[in-house]
């Protein structure tokens, strides 16, 4: 994501939408009215509902007072898993608190990130990573909230782990990447994929063809934002107004009525995450 294209402009409306992960503070949101402005928008093209998803403890702290201040926001909390070094005592503690709010729908987003260590300074190593994604599944099968899984390189792993410590009842993978393969064996477990604008790039031919395969009852739509902004806006700031953008995308790859899509993955994301 750059800051030097423009943002895209509002597209044709499409509702009902759900923008099942986006990182509301990251588009410059830092309070109720700043908060309100980004959702208005979102939700003039029909995106009537957000989950703002923390990546670290104070982006957790800041997701849970955004869903408070408006009833179109949710919130999920967790520590992404490059930062899973900074998972002790006290960070569980207040994770704990935060995730047991009734506006936070989702423990996340955990998992594993495969790419960035040994690349991104401080950034946490596999055996942490592993550790911390573990505490992550225990809490949301403790509070029986969804799982919302970042998997980056990690396919064979993450799979593993889920199935030695036995998943939640509810898993997203949010912004799947992966190919046909990975989208059937977690459609196998049952879990949810969301797609996110890079369904929309031409040259993602595995992601594309993955799409393909996801039986209407495990798919969800997200933004990402302000990252993943859809074709042909690369590099622009995303946004959850944009969410449109990438459900027509989708809907193009999968050969689906965009309006049909758009009902079906929001009648998904309320029923995951119990909105």
């Amino acid at each position: 994501m750059s800051g030097k294209r423009p943002a895209p402009d509002l597209p044709e409306p499409l509702a009902p939408l759900v923008d099942a992960h986006t990182h509301l503070d990251a588009c410059g949101a830092t309070d109720a009215e700043s908060t309100r402005v980004i959702v208005d928008r979102a939700a003039s093209v029909g995106v009537g509902t957000i989950v703002t998803v923390a990546d670290d403890l104070t982006a957790a702290q800041w997701a849970v007072r955004a869903a408070n201040w408006d009833s179109r926001v949710y919130a999920a909390v967790a520590l992404h898993p490059t930062r899973a070094n900074a998972l002790d005592d006290d960070a569980k503690a207040e994770l704990e608190r935060l995730a047991a709010d009734p506006r936070v729908v989702a423990v996340g987003e955990t998992g594993l990130d495969y790419y960035w260590p040994g690349k991104l300074e401080g950034c946490a190593d596999i055996e942490t990573q592993v550790e911390g994604f573990r505490w992550h599944i225990d809490l949301a099968k403790r509070l029986r909230k969804p799982l919302m899984i970042h998997n980056r390189e990690a396919d064979h792993d993450l799979l593993a782990v889920l199935l030695d410590e036995g998943a939640p009842e509810k898993v997203i993978f949010h912004c799947f990447s992966s190919d046909t393969n990975m989208a059937l064996s977690c459609v196998a477990e049952g879990y949810l994929l969301s797609f996110s604008g890079t369904v929309s790039f031409k040259n993602a031919h595995e992601l594309r063809e993955a799409a393909k395969v996801v039986p209407d009852e495990a798919i969800l739509v997200e933004t990402d934002a302000p990252y993943l902004t859809p074709h042909p806006f690369r590099g622009a700031p995303n946004e959850s107004y944009c969410l449109p953008y990438t459900v027509r995308a989708l809907a193009e790859v999968r050969e689906q009525d965009p309006l049909e899509l758009a009902k079906i993955t929001t009648a998904n994301a309320r029923r995951v995450y119990g909105i």
